[in-house]
């Protein structure tokens, strides 16, 4: 893991709360939404009995819908089960401070079952595992996210009471790379950006993007646990930000009919002790367009954990720079994976996510497709030139049921991540799918009220 003088020692921590300084600890974990959800402990009880021993959470946290009603279908909690409790592991190594709460520290989780045995249906476990494959073979994973989002000047509140309707965007035109457009917001962007740095997290910089309102925060690249950490701590922080501001942000994949909210994450491999491997001889390498190869060949068996709801697949479309074909090309935008950079800056975007990915599950897909391809020795297409929209190649999965069957039925998904995760994944998938099939739609009372 990658520390700076940001984050905190357990020693800090400790003297800050005897100090005062610090009063309360938030205990957090990632859920299967890629949520971060814990518990608030007071200082001192953190410090006397949670530092040394962890606390725990009723199992139902890994099976619940967005909605958080317990649903069936999980093998590892249930009515049946008696919805027991898991432990929550400290990593320590995630001490950092909150500097937009009072007083506020925050520790984030591995999860564990009472006899210590991993959860390996936590987002976490599913990205460590994939980490330990890597270093099996001599790698080291790193990765940045690239995560937008739309700011109004709704509060969450007025949102919530108007539907989500008729909501008022912090900017009225297409902002894309505006300096005029983002300074409209910067008190929220710099309270974001400031809050994050202060948290341990690189912060890069902020860029307007073309929907009404939309933004991008990037921050640098780090070990790909460490990325994953950073983003779900940041999704979390920045909706706190914006309501403490009056205002409130979305980062749903497409949240209208204009641009949707992407999360390109781009990775390359080290070798175990940094050395470059995705580059040799002023060229890619071997084992970079190996690695490519694979992501590419497993893209729509992996598709579920980097599009994994229903409106993620809104955003595919033609001419959105969101992708549709299975292609890699050198930077070309309109391709699902670009590459990009040289040297020691030479890596692979995917540009399939959205902003409402979670982060574990689609940087260990992206590992797990890499992984495949380096073992299997895949050799690499040519790159596709020109536009990918208007091309012959294969398609990435269109609908939430597409990618569902493609996860369930896919043999690499279940060598790389295990029968319990993808099982436990395609419940997930099937929860939405009912639910929304169930759902009567604003769209079908518009054309069908009426007029049917």
């Amino acid at each position: 893991m990658t520390h700076n003088d940001r984050y905190l020692s357990v020693e800090d921590l400790t003297a800050r709360i005897e100090s005062g300084a610090i009063d309360t600890v938030v205990v957090a974990f990632t859920d299967m939404q890629g949520r971060l959800q814990g518990k608030r402990l007071h200082g001192h009880y953190f410090v006397d009995e949670v530092l040394a021993h962890g606390t725990e959470g009723c199992n139902y946290l890994l099976g619940v819908d967005v909605e958080m009603n317990t649903v069936g279908g999980y093998a590892i909690t249930s009515w049946e089960r008696g919805y027991g409790d898991m432990e929550f592991v400290l990593d320590l190594d995630t001490l950092r401070l909150l500097t937009h709460l009072p007083a506020t520290a925050m520790v984030q989780c591995d999860l564990t079952w009472p006899d210590h045995r991993p959860v390996a249906q936590s987002p976490r476990s599913i990205l460590k595992a994939q980490q330990q494959r890597a270093a099996d073979l001599g790698f080291v994973a790193v990765a940045g996210t690239e995560l937008e989002f739309i700011v109004f000047d709704d509060t969450y509140e007025a949102a919530h009471d108007a539907n989500y309707r008729g909501l008022t965007p912090a900017n009225q035109y297409n902002v894309d790379y505006s300096i005029l457009g983002t300074t409209r917001i910067e008190p929220l962007l710099r309270d974001i950006r400031n809050t994050m740095y202060a948290a341990g997290v690189n912060v890069e910089g902020a860029k307007g993007e073309c929907n009404l309102g939309q933004h991008e925060i990037g921050f640098l690249y780090d070990d790909v646990l460490v990325s994953a950490d950073n983003h779900a701590v940041y999704k979390t922080v920045a909706k706190e930000i914006a309501a403490q501001h009056g205002k409130s942000l979305t980062f749903m994949a497409k949240f209208n009919e204009r641009e949707g909210s992407s999360c390109h994450i781009h990775l390359s491999l080290r070798g175990s002790g940094g050395d470059i491997v995705f580059w040799e001889n002023d060229a890619r390498s071997a084992l970079y367009d190996s690695f490519v190869a694979g992501v590419l060949a497993t893209m729509a068996d992996f598709t579920l954990l980097y599009a994994p709801n229903i409106n993620s697949y809104k955003r595919f479309a033609a001419g959105s720079f969101a992708p549709t074909a299975i292609a890699w090309g050198e930077d070309n935008r309109t391709c699902a994976v670009r590459l990009v950079g040289r040297g020691a800056g030479a890596r692979m975007e995917n540009r399939v996510p959205g902003g409402d990915v979670n982060p574990y599950l689609a940087i260990a897909a992206m590992m797990a497709g890499g992984l495949h391809g380096i073992e299997q020795r895949l050799e690499l297409e040519p790159p596709l030139e020109g536009n990918a929209y208007a091309s012959d190649r294969p398609r990435v999965p269109g609908t939430l049921r597409d990618a569902r069957d493609a996860f369930h039925g896919s043999a690499i998904a279940r060598a790389a991540l295990g029968d319990e995760v993808v099982d436990h994944y395609t419940n997930m998938a099937d929860v939405e799918l009912a639910a929304f099939g169930a759902t009567v739609t604003d769209w079908e009372l518009r054309r069908s009220f009426e007029r049917m």
